[in-house]
């Protein structure tokens, strides 16, 4: 059996890719990253990794640069020496002292989005 935080995928510093990124339990960024990335894992930004993507995880924990809007349904770290440029929102955001964060924070939970219903009044 798996331990929770296992890293179950790791992209090396040397390693760069452009796409959409799907993945179950927790994987590592180090390289360079551009494109999507959904999923309800844990995604761990490593100080050498550059993103430029629209970010929709369960939990993210940065220590390198994102740049793209960044959607966390359980919780957002940025450690140093993180740059997040871009909106963040998460019911728990964490940002450490000398991380440099351009954007604006939402703190609340992601709510899915709903089918509009259309009421017919006779």
């Amino acid at each position: 059996m798996k331990k929770k935080n296992e890293i179950t995928a790791f992209m090396g510093r040397e390693t760069e890719f452009e796409g959409k990124l799907s993945f179950m339990g927790t994987i590592r960024i180090d390289g360079k990253f551009r494109g999507e990335i959904l999923s309800d894992g844990t995604l761990i930004v490593g100080d050498t990794a550059i993103i430029e993507s629209e970010i929709r995880v369960g939990h993210i924990i940065i220590s390198g640069e994102i740049r793209g809007n960044i959607f966390a349904k359980e919780r957002i770290e940025i450690n140093r020496p993180g740059k997040v440029f871009g909106n963040i929102q998460a019911p728990v955001v964490v940002i450490e002292e000398g991380v440099i964060f351009e954007g604006n924070c939402k703190m609340k939970d992601i709510v899915e989005k709903e089918e509009k219903k259309i009421a017919v009044i006779s």
